[in-house]
């Protein structure tokens, strides 16, 4: 048995691992299997033991919280994969580390605290929530431990809570720091911006030069590719393809308009909510009170700490209630009270809010619809009748252009590429199924997700390229034009901005300016490009800025206020107490990750691996999902 000395890689989060511990030992166990053998422990500090029961725990625990977090179960090969079962072993030896120094130091807690501790874990409520000392008993059982044991570990878990509180506990934030923080986050601009368009190079774009298209081509060259493209030949059939050849008999409509007929007829419904009292006086009271209008329906609802939500009944037929509760409620001939009425759940009094009269709708106005679905289903069947035979004809080296003379498949051909969209193209399954093709496979057939099928034969693939000009001289003279566009308006922009900051006011010089107040860092404002708001948080009062825009337009803003946020204000206090509460917490785990790293350091460890691959072995074996 090889035992090696480990050191830890991260700084686990001691004091989350602290709470999590008593978890993994109360709840963590349960449907885990014992762990006997010669073996008994995975590692040691100082005299401090973590067993493989412990190890197991803490494994399976830890399988169970990334499973809520993520909605997957990892396998123990999955967690090995990722270091996981490492992260779980040095959390283990850390607070096993914290306890041993605990002891050492003679940190300790009484009788009374393990107690209050024990009964107060909720593993071991029985139904009425009170401690079950058979559930105790019970559930230690379960996770391998005697209750001598299990009392030890709390003992010693709660002294590692003690020096916790000793190393963190003096811990100060400062204030220079918080309120540093604080004002880079609570920071406001009041700014003057103004647009500049199109009108201010006279509305008329510039058209380049053959020279300057050629330049610009080239400079922009991978603007300009064109993305591989796969030359593809197919044959498909789908419902919607055959619909028109389906033929669907009357009788079959009414049927299903038959089978249907509660999508159709609606009987008559009411909008209902009810309330329900511990005795007929109490209800009886309430209906009084009612009467007399010294409250009402709503203000019951509330003083009973319910909400409308509670109540409500939503609409019900009668049909969908009692005999007695049916008559009260349908008897209404306008929306009202009724009741009280006795129901299983003691007397209610019910407020009806609507009264639905009996709808039906007539065949003749959903025979369409019904024909159509079950024309669909019956080309699906059609389909699926017919797989068997085109899966022979392709086994038996039909091509697809013999595929689609001899069943009801179209043939095609399409040259994919990034962005292509319409027809069979529209499905994942073909582009999947195209993009995974090479040259010379042997067609496929392939299921489409509304029930048709297809096979495809790759014929060719182009790669990615750089065209001549020629090919694309309209795009590229487009690009040109934008380009020259937003780059002349940049520079008049500036040039704007350059007489503001000498000056000049935005009246002017010829713009139209508006203004905003109290734009915050994480603002987003309608209109302005973010860039440009970035630059208003990295500018100083009274700085002027010229920004491009889209080709039709650049802006000019003036920074005219930096506004620093008010202590006073309560949403700044809120802040600074969420501030300092995060820089609390990151300090102490910290420390106290240092301080937990130091003692293991000072008292030394050691782990047995061959102990651990027994566990993740059992573990894996009895599916560790």
């Amino acid at each position: 048995m090889a035992d090696e000395e480990r050191r830890p890689k991260k700084k686990g989060n001691i004091v989350v691992w602290t709470i999590l511990g008593l978890l993994i030992l109360a709840l963590g166990g349960f449907g885990v299997g014992q762990f006997g053998g010669t073996l008994s422990t995975v590692a040691q500090v100082g005299e401090r033991e973590v067993t493989v029961q412990d190890y197991a725990n803490a494994i399976r625990a830890e399988q169970r919280r990334l499973q809520q977090q993520t909605g997957q179960a990892l396998t123990i090969q999955q967690m090995q994969q990722f270091g996981l079962d490492q992260q779980v072993m040095e959390r283990l030896l850390s607070l096993a580390a914290l306890e041993e120094e605990a002891r050492s130091l003679g940190v300790s807690v009484g009788d009374a605290e393990v107690a209050q501790r024990i009964r107060s874990n909720p593993a071991f409520g029985g139904i009425s929530g009170e401690f079950d000392r058979e559930g105790y008993t019970f559930a230690l059982r379960q996770i391998g431990l005697s209750e001598r044991r299990f009392e030890q570990r709390v003992r010693a878990e709660a002294a590692a809570e003690l020096l916790q509180a000793a190393v963190i506990g003096g811990l100060a934030v400062p204030e220079a720091h918080t309120d540093a923080i604080v004002d880079w986050l609570a920071e406001t601009r009041d700014v003057t911006f103004a647009e500049v368009g199109r009108g201010t190079l006279d509305g008329i774009s510039r058209a380049p030069t053959e020279e300057a298209l050629a330049a610009f081509f080239t400079e922009n060259a991978a603007a300009f590719e064109i993305p591989e493209t796969r030359s593809l030949t197919y044959v498909w059939v789908t419902p919607t393809l055959i619909l028109d050849e389906v033929e669907v008999p009357e009788a079959a409509i009414v049927a299903r308009y038959e089978e249907l007929g509660e999508e159709f007829r609606q009987p008559e419904r009411v909008l209902a909510e009810r309330l329900i009292f511990r005795d007929r006086a109490a209800a009886d009271a309430a209906v009084a009170a009612i009467e007399s209008g010294e409250t009402d329906f709503d203000a019951l609802v509330e003083e009973r700490g319910l909400t409308l939500v509670d109540v409500d009944m939503g609409d019900v037929a009668r049909d969908d209630l009692d005999a007695q509760v049916a008559d009260a409620l349908f008897g209404l001939e306008e929306p009202g009270l009724a009741g009280p009425v006795e129901t299983s759940l003691g007397p209610a009094l019910f407020r009806v809010n609507a009264i639905l009269d009996a709808t039906e709708v007539p065949l003749d106005e959903v025979r369409d619809d019904i024909r159509a679905n079950l024309a669909r289903d019956a080309a699906r069947r059609q389909i699926d009748a017919a797989r068997e035979e085109i899966d022979d004809l392709l086994a038996g080296g039909a091509t697809l252009e013999e595929l689609a003379q001899e069943t009801d498949m179209e043939l095609g051909t399409v040259a994919l590429r990034p962005g292509a969209s319409g027809g069979i193209v529209d499905y994942e399954a073909f582009r999947e199924a195209a993009l995974a093709a090479e040259e010379g496979d042997f067609p496929e057939l392939l299921d489409l997700s509304d029930g048709g099928l297809f096979a495809l034969r790759l014929d060719a693939v182009e790669p990615p390229r750089t065209p001549e000009l020629d090919e694309v001289r309209v795009r590229v003279e487009q690009a040109w034009r934008d380009d020259d566009d937003a780059r002349r308006l940049a520079e008049a922009a500036e040039a704007l901005a350059a007489r503001i900051e000498a000056g000049a006011s935005f009246e002017e010089v010829g713009l139209a300016p508006e203004t905003l107040d109290g734009i915050a860092r994480d603002g987003v404002v309608e209109g302005l490009p973010r860039a440009l708001l970035t630059d208003v948080f990295e500018a100083e009062q009274g700085d002027v800025i010229a920004r491009r825009g889209n080709p039709r337009t650049a802006y000019v803003l003036r920074v005219d206020a930096v506004n620093t946020p008010d202590p006073a204000d309560a949403r700044t206090a809120e802040l600074i107490a969420a501030v300092e509460q995060q820089i609390r917490a990151q300090m102490a785990n910290d420390l106290y990750g240092a301080f937990a790293e130091a003692v293991r350091a000072d008292i030394g460890f050691t782990v047995d691996q061959q102990a651990v691959q027994a566990v993740q072995s059992q573990l894996f074996g009895a599916g560790g999902q």
